[in-house]
């Protein structure tokens, strides 16, 4: 490995730290995980589409093992709703709740400005180009 390969590698994952501790501190009040917050927007995603555990899983920013703990925490809580698909009963259908898109607007908000604050040091096109640059090592 390089000297700018290991640098960079190592920039990313101290910036990757930073920024999941920010989101995850402004995310602590309103008693939701970064991984929970993660769930909550891609099943408002699906625009009251049932989504199953594999589309959530796959969709996931950190994929981890433990997306049915999730779900049941978020379920627990009433911000996700569980039906069994009457085709097929293994299959589980996913929806976000009311109560869980009334969170969400909330929170947007919040993390918004958190995602703001974690990259004010660049403008508008340095922020392109970098988006750019990952997206370019990360397929």
């Amino acid at each position: 490995m390089s000297e700018n390969s290991k640098n960079l590698v190592i920039a990313l994952i101290k910036y990757n730290c930073k920024v999941n501790e920010s989101v995850s501190k402004a995310l602590k009040p309103f008693g939701v995980s970064f991984q929970q917050f993660n769930v909550l927007r891609i099943l408002r995603g699906q625009k009251g589409v049932a989504a199953n555990l594999s589309t959530v899983h796959e969709r996931m920013v950190n994929r981890t093992s433990n997306t049915t703990r999730i779900i049941d925490k978020l379920s627990d809580k009433n911000l996700v709703k569980r039906n069994i698909c009457k085709e097929n009963r293994r299959k589980i259908e996913l929806f976000i709740t009311n109560e869980g898109l009334k969170l969400l607007s909330v929170i947007d908000t919040i993390v918004e400005k958190t995602e703001d604050k974690a990259t004010q040091k660049l403008n508008e096109k340095e922020k392109e180009k970098l988006i750019a640059l990952l997206k370019q090592i990360n397929d």
